[in-house]
């Protein structure tokens, strides 16, 4: 059976401030350009290959992606369906903030001006679908968000809500999943 990897995005302005970015467009932080050149190293040494790298069309994604592709050689194109849920009126308030964590135990409702997990769920898993369907003849590596990464892990696992609220990985950390 095939696999992929998974890489978070590099440090962004908003991560530093403590602030939900969603599907805001927010620039890397100096630090974040740096963790993306190391990543790209890291795949280097580890002697991970892929046919190809898929990310998000937000520029923290995007830079992350491109930063990857130059030190690895491998091609990178956007997938948009890697764009980060859009958290509506949550975007740019405290990611700790209590009426958010609230809001974010309904699934099935949409945030003012965003989308519900469950639309997330729709799009995130119908990629996934997608990347299984050519896993037994391309590796993919996905650069996105860690939104996605919630979603992406309860497509191989089962979770409790609060678990799947807790679910983060770092900054351009490299995850591998199997199907």
């Amino acid at each position: 059976m095939g696999h992929f990897y998974y890489v978070r995005h590099g440090e962004s302005i908003w991560n530093v401030e403590n602030k939900i970015c969603g599907a805001t467009d927010i620039a890397l932080t100096e630090k974040g350009h740096m963790q993306a050149i190391e990543t790209g190293k890291k795949f280097l040494e580890q002697n991970i290959k892929a046919d190809e790298i898929l990310y998000s069309p937000l520029i923290r994604a995007a830079e992350t992606a491109r930063h990857i592709s130059e030190v690895t050689g491998i091609p990178a194109r956007v997938e948009p369906r890697l764009i980060e849920q859009n958290f509506g009126k949550w975007e740019g308030t405290p990611r700790d903030g209590e009426a958010f964590k609230k809001a974010k135990e309904d699934f099935a409702c949409r945030y003012e001006n965003g989308e519900s997990m469950l639309y997330l769920a729709q799009r995130i898993y119908n990629l996934l679908d997608d990347i299984k369907a050519e896993s037994d003849n391309k590796t993919y590596i996905l650069v996105a968000h860690n939104g996605l990464t919630r979603m992406i892990q309860s497509y191989f696992s089962d979770m409790t809500n609060e678990e799947f609220a807790a679910f983060a990985i770092k900054n351009c950390e490299i995850r591998r999943y199997d199907f």
